[in-house]
């Protein structure tokens, strides 16, 4: 059985499989390397410059400019990997086919399960962040929604005991704090439980559902456009605030050292989510081999440059110390004086957020279309619309999966989920890139990625990195019995970083996907154990679903 586990699929098998356009179920090829790039864009920026970024400026101050740079790194070297892949095998499957391809069936289905949280929960936390944001507008123009169906229960209760906390303390009633006072007490009761459902976010998700069902067409043209406004709206923002930083803001340039920095790795990385999304597409592309590449890397160089920019600006232009706000953005041009540019803010965060729902639910059903092509999951999420031509049932389940809990659950701690999942499925697609077969000649417009030596540099980067943190690595060896169990994921990584540069001395790996596997495990280590005990949890109910149904229904079990 266990050799059947692991059983894999063949790259030329994969391509002669994939149904041709207009054929038997084809996808519409009609993406080039603009909508590609303008995809990888508008995954990316979105609920993180506008939200997360002010969490992270809070404990790392300007120096959060760097973890930026670290994050970008880190994501470059498994854009490169993902590259070499898109480039391989251009299907729809993303990392859950290069799986397939190199670690087989069981690590496939882990992927491809990981994926869920990088999409549809990953979705969950956008489209609740949509709905603060446009509810916020709707305020700025003096429309006002009822409290309880612009929220869910929990948060609700939050908001509440936060004012009873306020008033306790003898703060004066503020026109919000009675807003929320009475918003909880006029909401409706549902069997003696006050009701409150965020309908803003379960529209949203609606609408784009409808929008990702319709076609590619239509997605492409309007991801386009949303790409175009939002930048335009963050190049303004960063001339605009040029203007009003104050350098003394930025010394100390890391307050609370590196610790501190490193403290927002999940809300950095968090920001950069998404590049990966377009390589969902790749059968929807003219010329996937050539193009899928090229767009991943320009998304995230662009993305990149304006995160920077943005986090000099904002540390700039106020305390880091104050930054610990929902809408940073709009919080420091609120604060001198701007106020009208905090309103176009508010806009393109609407806008923005919208644009990576719109790229995440077309990732997710091409996700579980392949899986169902493998035999993974029930025929119907293959079923390709004859008029529209795309996974019709897969579009609808995933816009329900997305919707319904949006609706009714709170956002926290589903942003670390979805982090660790999209890291996860980084660390295998990077060690994947090592178990592809050689190419001598990629042939014209295919991306190669290029192969260095790692015999010896890796082992002195090891050595470095220990070096670095050689602090950290003594008192968490020496506190072993009552470290926290943080320190102990932190011992694992050291562990497999040995064992990981050991074969790669002895086997000569190509550098890039080694650094990038372990970059990426790095950054996973760092986020809160509370998430790592759901992100097992969730992959346990995932394995089950395999074992019941996916390993016998696979098409490589005949």
């Amino acid at each position: 059985m266990s050799k059947s586990l692991f059983r894999t699929k063949k790259i030329d098998q994969i391509l002669k499989d994939m149904p041709e356009e207009g054929h038997g179920g084809g996808l519409n090829k009609v993406l080039n390397v603009r909508d590609l790039t303008f995809l990888g864009i508008a995954a990316v920026i979105g609920a993180g410059i506008f939200s997360t970024i002010g969490s992270a400026a809070f404990h790392g101050g300007p120096g959060v400019s760097l973890l930026f740079v670290i994050t970008a790194v880190t994501c470059g070297f498994s854009a490169l990997c993902y590259a070499e892949f898109a480039s391989r095998i251009p299907v729809s499957g993303s990392a859950y086919t290069y799986a397939y391809v190199s670690f087989g069936e069981l690590v496939a289905w882990i992927i491809g399960w990981a994926l869920i949280l990088e999409y549809a929960i990953g979705n969950i936390v956008v489209a609740i962040s949509w709905s603060s944001y446009f509810n916020n507008l709707l305020q700025g123009l003096n429309i006002h929604l009822p409290f309880w169906l612009t929220t869910n229960g929990t948060a609700a209760g939050e908001a509440l005991a936060k004012v009873n906390e306020e008033i306790a303390k003898g703060v004066a009633m503020t026109p919000d704090m009675q807003t929320i006072i009475n918003g909880f007490n006029s909401a409706p009761e549902l069997m003696g439980t006050k009701l409150f459902l965020n309908l803003p976010a379960f529209i949203i998700v609606g609408l784009i559902t409808i929008l990702t069902y319709i076609g590619i067409k239509e997605s492409k043209k309007s991801a386009n456009a949303m790409v175009v406004f939002k930048i335009l709206v963050i190049i303004f923002v960063i001339i605009v605030g040029f203007f009003y930083v104050n350098t003394d803001n930025w010394n100390p340039f890391m307050p609370n050292g590196f610790t501190g920095v490193l403290q927002g790795v999940s809300a950095v990385f968090y920001a950069y989510i998404g590049f990966d999304a377009i390589s969902t597409t790749a059968e929807e592309c003219k010329n996937p081999q050539r193009d899928l590449p090229r767009g991943m890397m320009y998304a995230l160089l662009i993305c990149t440059v304006l995160y920077i920019l943005i986090a000099l600006v904002l540390t700039g232009m106020v305390h880091y110390s104050e930054l610990k706000v929902d809408d940073p953005l709009a919080y420091v041009f609120d604060k001198i004086g701007l106020k009208w540019i905090g309103y176009i803010i508010s806009i393109s965060a609407v806008v923005a957020t919208t644009s990576v729902l719109l790229v995440f639910q077309l990732g997710q059903p091409r996700i579980w279309m392949t899986m169902s092509r493998d035999g993974l999951l029930p025929k119907r999420f293959s079923n390709i619309h004859p008029k529209y031509q795309t996974p019709a049932f897969a579009t609808i389940i995933t816009g329900l999966m997305v919707a319904v809990p949006a609706l009714v659950l709170p956002s926290s701690i589903m942003t670390d989920l979805t982090s660790i999942g999209t890291l996860f499925a980084f660390v295998l697609v990077c060690l994947g890139v090592l178990f592809l077969p050689r190419i001598q000649n990629a042939g014209a417009g295919k991306f190669k990625l290029p192969y260095i030596n790692g015999q010896y540099i890796m082992p002195a980067i090891l050595a470095l990195f220990i070096y670095l943190f050689r602090t950290r690595v003594v008192d968490a060896v020496t506190n072993i019995s009552n470290e926290s169990h943080q320190e102990i994921l932190f011992l694992v990584f050291l562990l497999i970083a040995v064992v990981v540069t050991a074969y790669t001395f002895i086997r000569k790996y190509s550098l890039i996907p080694v650094l990038g596997a372990l970059s990426c495990l790095y950054l996973m280590i760092e986020i809160p154990v509370a998430s790592w005990f759901w992100f097992f949890v969730w992959m346990g109910v995932g394995l089950l679903i395999y074992f019941f149904y996916g390993y016998r229904k696979s098409k490589l079990s005949a």
